[in-house]
Protein backbone atom coordinates (compact mmCIF):
# COMPACT_ATOMS: atom_id res chain seq x y z
CA UNK A 1 0.00 0.00 0.00
CA UNK A 2 1.99 3.31 -1.19
CA UNK A 3 2.52 5.90 1.62
CA UNK A 4 2.96 9.41 1.68
CA UNK A 5 3.40 11.94 4.14
CA UNK A 6 0.47 13.90 3.27
CA UNK A 7 -2.45 12.61 0.47
CA UNK A 8 -4.53 15.69 -0.92
CA UNK A 9 -8.06 15.23 -1.64
CA UNK A 10 -9.37 17.12 -4.60
CA UNK A 11 -7.18 18.76 -8.01
CA UNK A 12 -9.27 22.24 -7.87
CA UNK A 13 -7.60 25.53 -7.06
CA UNK A 14 -7.87 24.82 -2.88
CA UNK A 15 -5.88 21.31 -3.32
CA UNK A 16 -3.33 23.22 -6.15
CA UNK A 17 -2.81 26.40 -3.53
CA UNK A 18 -2.35 23.60 -0.85
CA UNK A 19 0.27 21.75 -3.08
CA UNK A 20 2.28 24.93 -3.97
CA UNK A 21 3.01 25.43 -0.05
CA UNK A 22 3.43 22.09 0.99
CA UNK A 23 6.58 21.58 -1.70
CA UNK A 24 8.55 23.83 -0.03
CA UNK A 25 8.67 21.27 3.42
CA UNK A 26 10.12 18.60 1.29
CA UNK A 27 7.31 16.43 2.73
CA UNK A 28 5.86 13.30 0.16
CA UNK A 29 2.64 14.16 -1.17
CA UNK A 30 -0.22 13.82 -4.23
CA UNK A 31 -3.66 15.22 -5.21
CA UNK A 32 -5.75 12.49 -5.83
CA UNK A 33 -8.49 14.04 -8.09
CA UNK A 34 -11.46 12.77 -9.39
CA UNK A 35 -12.02 14.81 -12.07
CA UNK A 36 -10.40 13.41 -15.37
CA UNK A 37 -8.49 16.92 -16.87
CA UNK A 38 -7.50 19.87 -14.57
CA UNK A 39 -9.73 22.59 -13.04
CA UNK A 40 -11.71 21.37 -10.49
CA UNK A 41 -15.37 22.80 -10.26
CA UNK A 42 -14.82 25.39 -13.00
CA UNK A 43 -15.28 22.67 -15.20
CA UNK A 44 -18.77 23.12 -14.74
CA UNK A 45 -19.40 26.10 -15.53
CA UNK A 46 -21.47 26.52 -17.95
CA UNK A 47 -19.34 28.56 -21.15
CA UNK A 48 -20.07 32.04 -20.90
CA UNK A 49 -19.61 32.73 -16.74
CA UNK A 50 -17.29 35.51 -15.95
CA UNK A 51 -15.05 35.87 -13.20
CA UNK A 52 -16.39 38.37 -10.48
CA UNK A 53 -13.16 39.92 -10.19
CA UNK A 54 -10.03 41.08 -12.71
CA UNK A 55 -7.36 38.47 -13.53
CA UNK A 56 -5.21 39.79 -10.98
CA UNK A 57 -7.33 39.34 -8.20
CA UNK A 58 -8.46 35.91 -9.30
CA UNK A 59 -5.48 34.05 -9.05
CA UNK A 60 -3.38 31.28 -6.77
CA UNK A 61 -0.29 31.98 -4.79
CA UNK A 62 2.77 32.41 -6.86
CA UNK A 63 1.50 32.93 -10.45
CA UNK A 64 -0.39 35.61 -11.81
CA UNK A 65 -3.92 34.80 -14.06
CA UNK A 66 -2.73 36.14 -17.32
CA UNK A 67 -4.87 39.02 -18.12
CA UNK A 68 -7.26 38.01 -21.17
CA UNK A 69 -9.67 39.71 -23.77
CA UNK A 70 -11.80 41.35 -20.90
CA UNK A 71 -11.99 42.80 -17.91
CA UNK A 72 -13.36 39.82 -15.82
CA UNK A 73 -11.65 36.46 -16.64
CA UNK A 74 -14.15 33.67 -18.39
CA UNK A 75 -14.45 30.02 -17.74
CA UNK A 76 -12.22 29.08 -20.27
CA UNK A 77 -9.38 31.20 -19.00
CA UNK A 78 -9.67 30.15 -15.55
CA UNK A 79 -9.81 26.73 -16.82
CA UNK A 80 -6.69 27.28 -18.79
CA UNK A 81 -4.98 28.98 -16.16
CA UNK A 82 -5.10 26.23 -13.51
CA UNK A 83 -4.04 23.49 -16.12
CA UNK A 84 -0.83 25.56 -16.88
CA UNK A 85 -0.44 26.81 -12.93
CA UNK A 86 -0.47 22.57 -12.25
CA UNK A 87 2.34 22.34 -15.14
CA UNK A 88 4.29 24.76 -13.93
CA UNK A 89 5.03 23.77 -10.59
CA UNK A 90 4.68 19.89 -11.43
CA UNK A 91 2.54 19.50 -8.61
CA UNK A 92 1.86 15.67 -8.33
CA UNK A 93 -1.97 14.92 -9.49
CA UNK A 94 -3.65 11.91 -9.85
CA UNK A 95 -6.35 11.18 -11.75
CA UNK A 96 -9.08 10.18 -12.31
CA UNK A 97 -8.59 9.01 -8.80
CA UNK A 98 -12.05 9.19 -6.69
CA UNK A 99 -11.62 8.89 -2.78
CA UNK A 100 -14.18 6.66 -1.25
CA UNK A 101 -13.57 6.90 2.14
CA UNK A 102 -10.70 8.14 5.25
CA UNK A 103 -10.49 5.76 7.88
CA UNK A 104 -8.35 6.14 11.02
CA UNK A 105 -5.41 3.57 11.72
CA UNK A 106 -3.11 3.53 14.84
CA UNK A 107 -0.24 5.13 13.19
CA UNK A 108 -2.07 7.09 9.82
CA UNK A 109 -5.03 7.51 7.65
CA UNK A 110 -6.32 5.02 5.24
CA UNK A 111 -7.43 6.95 2.01
CA UNK A 112 -9.56 4.18 0.15
CA UNK A 113 -9.90 4.61 -3.41
CA UNK A 114 -11.56 3.47 -6.58
CA UNK A 115 -7.60 3.06 -8.13
CA UNK A 116 -6.44 1.24 -4.62
CA UNK A 117 -5.70 2.17 -1.21
CA UNK A 118 -2.70 4.94 0.53
CA UNK A 119 -2.25 5.47 3.77
CA UNK A 120 -0.99 8.79 5.02
CA UNK A 121 0.74 10.50 8.06
CA UNK A 122 -2.15 13.62 6.99
CA UNK A 123 -4.57 14.10 4.91
CA UNK A 124 -5.71 17.64 3.34
CA UNK A 125 -9.65 17.46 2.13
CA UNK A 126 -10.13 19.96 -0.53
CA UNK A 127 -12.89 18.69 -2.60
CA UNK A 128 -14.33 22.54 -2.14
CA UNK A 129 -17.95 23.91 -1.67
CA UNK A 130 -19.44 22.92 -5.12
CA UNK A 131 -19.36 19.29 -4.83
CA UNK A 132 -23.19 18.39 -4.71
CA UNK A 133 -25.62 20.65 -6.26
CA UNK A 134 -28.78 21.75 -4.65
CA UNK A 135 -32.09 21.67 -5.81
CA UNK A 136 -35.19 22.96 -3.41
CA UNK A 137 -37.61 21.06 -2.91
CA UNK A 138 -40.76 22.28 -4.75
CA UNK A 139 -43.95 20.54 -4.54
CA UNK A 140 -45.59 19.22 -7.88
CA UNK A 141 -42.21 18.43 -9.30
CA UNK A 142 -42.45 15.34 -10.77
CA UNK A 143 -46.08 16.14 -12.69
CA UNK A 144 -43.81 18.95 -14.25
CA UNK A 145 -43.58 17.67 -17.93
CA UNK A 146 -40.75 19.99 -18.97
CA UNK A 147 -37.05 19.67 -18.51
CA UNK A 148 -35.25 20.59 -14.91
CA UNK A 149 -31.79 21.47 -14.78
CA UNK A 150 -29.25 23.24 -12.26
CA UNK A 151 -26.36 25.64 -13.47
CA UNK A 152 -24.19 22.83 -13.19
CA UNK A 153 -25.48 21.29 -16.08
CA UNK A 154 -26.49 24.41 -17.69
CA UNK A 155 -23.75 24.72 -21.10
CA UNK A 156 -25.30 27.67 -22.46
CA UNK A 157 -28.09 29.23 -24.48
CA UNK A 158 -28.76 26.67 -27.47
CA UNK A 159 -30.39 23.91 -26.18
CA UNK A 160 -33.19 26.28 -24.41
CA UNK A 161 -33.39 28.26 -27.62
CA UNK A 162 -36.96 29.47 -27.88
CA UNK A 163 -38.62 27.95 -24.96
CA UNK A 164 -40.35 29.39 -21.94
CA UNK A 165 -37.43 29.09 -18.75
CA UNK A 166 -37.72 29.90 -15.46
CA UNK A 167 -34.73 30.89 -13.72
CA UNK A 168 -34.86 29.96 -9.78
CA UNK A 169 -31.30 32.17 -7.74
CA UNK A 170 -31.12 35.80 -6.80
CA UNK A 171 -26.96 35.39 -6.78
CA UNK A 172 -24.55 35.72 -9.30
CA UNK A 173 -25.32 32.21 -11.47
CA UNK A 174 -28.77 33.58 -11.52
CA UNK A 175 -28.29 37.00 -12.66
CA UNK A 176 -25.26 35.59 -15.23
CA UNK A 177 -27.64 32.35 -17.04
CA UNK A 178 -30.56 35.27 -17.18
CA UNK A 179 -28.51 37.33 -19.23
CA UNK A 180 -27.14 34.46 -20.93
CA UNK A 181 -30.90 33.59 -21.94
CA UNK A 182 -31.70 37.14 -22.69
CA UNK A 183 -32.89 37.21 -26.53
CA UNK A 184 -33.10 33.84 -27.50
CA UNK A 185 -35.55 32.51 -24.91
CA UNK A 186 -38.94 33.80 -22.67
CA UNK A 187 -36.98 33.92 -19.65
CA UNK A 188 -38.28 34.57 -16.00
CA UNK A 189 -36.14 35.12 -13.17
CA UNK A 190 -37.62 33.90 -9.89
CA UNK A 191 -35.68 34.64 -6.70
CA UNK A 192 -36.90 33.56 -3.00
CA UNK A 193 -35.86 37.50 -2.07
CA UNK A 194 -35.45 40.35 -4.46
CA UNK A 195 -31.72 40.41 -6.24
CA UNK A 196 -29.04 42.83 -4.52
CA UNK A 197 -26.80 44.25 -7.19
CA UNK A 198 -23.16 45.90 -6.13
CA UNK A 199 -22.55 49.23 -7.88
CA UNK A 200 -21.13 49.29 -11.21
CA UNK A 201 -17.68 49.92 -10.17
CA UNK A 202 -17.17 47.38 -7.26
CA UNK A 203 -16.89 43.59 -8.08
CA UNK A 204 -14.70 40.66 -5.99
CA UNK A 205 -12.07 42.77 -4.45
CA UNK A 206 -13.82 45.17 -2.62
CA UNK A 207 -15.52 41.90 -0.81
CA UNK A 208 -12.37 40.04 -0.69
CA UNK A 209 -10.93 43.36 1.23
CA UNK A 210 -13.53 43.31 3.91
CA UNK A 211 -12.84 39.44 4.20
CA UNK A 212 -8.89 40.68 4.91
CA UNK A 213 -9.98 43.39 7.23
CA UNK A 214 -11.99 41.06 9.70
CA UNK A 215 -9.26 38.27 8.97
CA UNK A 216 -6.56 40.87 10.53
CA UNK A 217 -9.00 42.11 13.24
CA UNK A 218 -8.97 38.19 14.42
CA UNK A 219 -4.95 37.84 14.14
CA UNK A 220 -4.74 41.16 16.42
CA UNK A 221 -6.94 40.10 18.77
CA UNK A 222 -9.98 42.73 17.76
CA UNK A 223 -13.19 42.07 17.54
CA UNK A 224 -14.04 42.08 13.45
CA UNK A 225 -16.92 44.75 11.98
CA UNK A 226 -20.06 42.88 10.85
CA UNK A 227 -19.17 42.90 7.35
CA UNK A 228 -21.33 45.55 5.28
CA UNK A 229 -24.17 44.33 2.94
CA UNK A 230 -22.83 45.84 -1.05
CA UNK A 231 -25.35 43.30 -2.56
CA UNK A 232 -24.38 39.87 -3.97
CA UNK A 233 -24.71 40.19 -8.51
CA UNK A 234 -21.81 41.79 -9.82
CA UNK A 235 -22.01 43.27 -12.45
CA UNK A 236 -20.17 41.76 -15.33
CA UNK A 237 -20.14 43.30 -18.79
CA UNK A 238 -22.90 41.15 -19.70
CA UNK A 239 -25.22 41.31 -17.22
CA UNK A 240 -25.09 44.69 -17.16
CA UNK A 241 -26.04 45.03 -20.74
CA UNK A 242 -29.12 42.68 -19.67
CA UNK A 243 -29.93 45.35 -16.89
CA UNK A 244 -29.72 48.13 -19.12
CA UNK A 245 -31.84 46.71 -21.59
CA UNK A 246 -34.51 46.08 -18.81
CA UNK A 247 -33.93 42.08 -18.66
CA UNK A 248 -33.51 41.31 -14.63
CA UNK A 249 -36.56 42.18 -13.35
CA UNK A 250 -37.12 39.17 -10.60
CA UNK A 251 -40.65 38.06 -9.94
CA UNK A 252 -41.34 36.08 -6.56
CA UNK A 253 -40.39 32.04 -6.51
CA UNK A 254 -43.35 30.24 -7.73
CA UNK A 255 -45.16 28.08 -5.16
CA UNK A 256 -45.40 25.13 -6.97
CA UNK A 257 -45.02 23.11 -10.04
CA UNK A 258 -48.08 22.10 -12.65
CA UNK A 259 -48.09 19.80 -14.67
CA UNK A 260 -47.63 22.14 -17.72
CA UNK A 261 -45.53 24.96 -15.70
CA UNK A 262 -45.24 26.65 -12.30
CA UNK A 263 -48.03 28.52 -9.78
CA UNK A 264 -47.84 30.88 -7.50
CA UNK A 265 -49.83 30.62 -3.89
CA UNK A 266 -52.22 33.63 -5.44
CA UNK A 267 -53.24 31.70 -8.19
CA UNK A 268 -51.28 33.03 -11.01
CA UNK A 269 -49.41 30.33 -12.83
CA UNK A 270 -47.04 29.99 -16.32
CA UNK A 271 -46.81 27.84 -19.21
CA UNK A 272 -43.20 26.98 -19.05
CA UNK A 273 -40.63 24.50 -20.81
CA UNK A 274 -38.21 24.45 -18.50
CA UNK A 275 -36.49 25.75 -15.22
CA UNK A 276 -32.93 26.27 -15.02
CA UNK A 277 -32.12 26.16 -10.58
CA UNK A 278 -29.28 28.51 -10.05
CA UNK A 279 -29.37 27.70 -6.24
CA UNK A 280 -25.71 26.55 -5.35
CA UNK A 281 -23.98 23.79 -4.47
CA UNK A 282 -22.86 22.37 -0.62
CA UNK A 283 -19.75 20.61 0.45
CA UNK A 284 -19.03 17.21 -0.93
CA UNK A 285 -17.71 15.13 2.37
CA UNK A 286 -18.94 12.02 2.44
CA UNK A 287 -15.41 10.87 1.99
CA UNK A 288 -15.05 11.69 5.56
CA UNK A 289 -17.65 10.30 6.93
CA UNK A 290 -15.97 6.85 8.01
CA UNK A 291 -13.61 9.22 10.76
CA UNK A 292 -16.90 10.42 12.62
CA UNK A 293 -16.23 14.03 12.30
CA UNK A 294 -19.24 15.31 10.30
CA UNK A 295 -21.66 17.05 12.54
CA UNK A 296 -25.31 17.63 11.77
CA UNK A 297 -25.17 20.25 9.00
CA UNK A 298 -22.03 18.15 7.39
CA UNK A 299 -19.61 20.05 8.25
CA UNK A 300 -16.24 19.08 10.63
CA UNK A 301 -15.53 21.17 13.86
CA UNK A 302 -12.12 22.64 13.02
CA UNK A 303 -9.28 24.44 15.04
CA UNK A 304 -8.16 27.29 12.36
CA UNK A 305 -8.47 24.55 9.20
CA UNK A 306 -7.26 21.31 11.60
CA UNK A 307 -10.20 19.15 12.81
CA UNK A 308 -10.80 18.80 16.45
CA UNK A 309 -11.90 15.34 16.19
CA UNK A 310 -8.68 14.19 14.12
CA UNK A 311 -5.79 16.13 14.52
CA UNK A 312 -4.11 13.98 11.24
CA UNK A 313 -6.94 16.06 9.17
CA UNK A 314 -7.20 19.27 7.90
CA UNK A 315 -9.98 21.05 5.44
CA UNK A 316 -9.03 23.78 3.15
CA UNK A 317 -11.29 25.99 0.95
CA UNK A 318 -14.97 25.07 1.85
CA UNK A 319 -15.85 28.93 2.59
CA UNK A 320 -15.62 30.78 5.65
CA UNK A 321 -16.07 28.33 7.93
CA UNK A 322 -12.38 26.77 6.64
CA UNK A 323 -10.94 30.57 6.31
CA UNK A 324 -12.00 34.09 5.50
CA UNK A 325 -12.89 34.38 1.58
CA UNK A 326 -10.92 30.42 1.36
CA UNK A 327 -13.82 29.37 -1.43
CA UNK A 328 -12.14 32.04 -3.81
CA UNK A 329 -9.18 31.94 -6.17
CA UNK A 330 -7.52 34.99 -4.37
CA UNK A 331 -8.36 33.76 -0.79
CA UNK A 332 -7.35 30.23 -0.54
CA UNK A 333 -3.47 31.35 -0.68
CA UNK A 334 -3.64 32.59 3.08
CA UNK A 335 -5.46 28.96 4.52
CA UNK A 336 -3.64 27.11 2.21
CA UNK A 337 0.12 28.44 3.72
CA UNK A 338 -1.23 28.43 7.21
CA UNK A 339 -2.02 24.65 6.37
CA UNK A 340 1.03 23.38 4.93
CA UNK A 341 3.16 24.91 7.68
CA UNK A 342 1.04 23.45 10.38
CA UNK A 343 1.08 19.89 8.49
CA UNK A 344 5.22 20.08 8.54
CA UNK A 345 5.36 21.07 12.31
CA UNK A 346 2.48 18.33 13.14
CA UNK A 347 4.85 15.81 11.13
CA UNK A 348 8.73 16.82 11.83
Amino acid sequence: MPTHDVLVIGGGQSALAVGYYLRRTGLSFALLDANDAPGGAWRRAWPSLRLFSPAQWSSIPGWLMPRGDGEYPTRDEALAYLAEYERRYALPVERPVRVLGVHAERDALRVATDRGERRARAVVSATGGAGVPVVPDVPGRDAFAGETLHSSEYDGPARLAGKRVVVVGAGNSGAQIVADLAGVADVTWATREPPRFLPDDVDGRALFGQATARWKALQEGRTPDPPRSLGDVVMVESVRAARDRGLLRAVPMFDRFTARGVAWADGRGADVDAVVWATGFRAALAHLAPLGVLDARGRVALRGTRAALEPRLWLVGYGEWTGFASATLVGVGRTARATADEIAAALA
